[in-house]
């Protein structure tokens, strides 16, 4: 954190970056607390094409799940499912591997018009937000195709297929963003970063590797967040040496990175100020290079989303709040 805002106290906005459930059970929590003073930026690394329609499930996760649409018996998808579509689909004898319900057919088939249409996703994700009723803004992190690739047992496999077809079975050696390096942030997401009311940037509990980095990796938008002089705060994903949903621990062990705080914090390369940590891995806070809080991590229910995100927001006042002081004596 280089410099400082004066923005500990209450109001000011949020900045969320977001991939997956696990990452959007946070960003809930923030919502509920900050409203319209939450932005989310959103992983778009997951979007792929699929029978002919644009899918980007980052995005409807944290699209369904702020809305209170998300199917929490399944973890994915839209709440009072059918699955005629897919019926069919077996009948016909295409591809069912990807499971599209009728309702969240919909939304593929709306935004994949739109977009041929010349719309951007920024502006349909925004206007779907609108539509369900979400106060928090909700930004894809480029308009750009960024696609994920993992490398796993020596041939490339597009994330979806790795991922939802594959069930993360392959062993991992590399992965990569394809187009990234033609991407840029969108004018949306380098404004929340320039908000002069802007008091901290939250790294949610996402994959590291396949929901944040593909962020991080946009030109530009390492640069946005260390120059926004405030708080970049993240919530491990790792609970006593595992993660609580989908391959994280997994991947780590594939790419020999220990499942612990010291290694989330190595990850994000210098990047972090703070780093919100579960109370089964507390006894490793004290040797951490950054600001610790301790605390439940495991988000069962609302209340819990709620007490992580109001961690994270005293964690992120406490931080502020020492480099004011810092300044004051100098």
């Amino acid at each position: 954190m280089k410099g400082s805002k004066d923005n500990t106290n209450s109001g000011g906005r949020i900045v969320a970056l977001c991939g997956g459930v696990g990452g959007a059970k946070l960003a809930l929590g923030l919502a509920r607390v900050l409203g319209e003073d939450l932005t989310v930026i959103v992983n778009t690394g997951d979007d792929f094409e699929h029978l002919g329609l644009h899918i980007s499930p980052d995005i409807d996760t944290v699209l369904y799940t702020l809305s209170g649409l998300a199917n929490r018996e399944l973890g994915w998808g839209r709440r009072d499912e059918s699955w005629n579509f897919m019926k069919v689909l077996q009948d016909l004898g295409s591809e069912t591997w990807f499971q599209l319900g009728d309702r969240d057919l919909a939304l593929h088939v709306e935004r994949t018009r739109q977009l041929k249409a010349g719309n951007l996703l920024t502006r349909i994700t925004g206007a779907v937000a609108a539509r369900f009723g979400i106060s928090a803004q909700i930004l894809p992190v480029s308009d750009d195709p960024v696609r994920t690739t993992v490398i796993a047992e020596g041939r490339p496999l597009p994330f979806q297929r790795y991922f939802v077809e594959q069930r993360c079975a392959p062993v991992v050696e590399r992965i990569m963003f394809d187009g990234v390096a033609e991407a840029r942030p969108t004018a949306q997401v380098a404004a929340a970063l320039r908000d002069p009311k802007l008091r901290a940037v939250v790294i949610c509990p996402s994959n590291p590797f396949l929901s944040i980095d593909p962020i991080l990796a946009v030109p530009g938008m390492r640069g946005l967040i260390e120059a926004a002089a405030v708080p970049v705060i993240a919530v491990s994903p790792i609970i006593a040496g595992k993660a609580v949903k989908g391959p994280t621990d997994k991947i780590m062990a594939e790419l020999r990175v220990p499942a612990t705080s010291q290694a989330i914090v190595k990850h994000y390369g210098g990047l972090l100020d703070g780093l919100v940590v579960d109370e089964a891995d507390g006894g490793d806070a004290a040797a951490l290079p950054v600001e610790s809080l301790v605390t439940p991590t495991l988000m069962k229910t609302e209340e819990d989303r709620d007490r992580v995100a109001r961690a994270v927001l005293d964690l992120a006042a406490r931080l502020s709040a020492r480099s004011l002081a810092e300044a004051g004596s100098e």
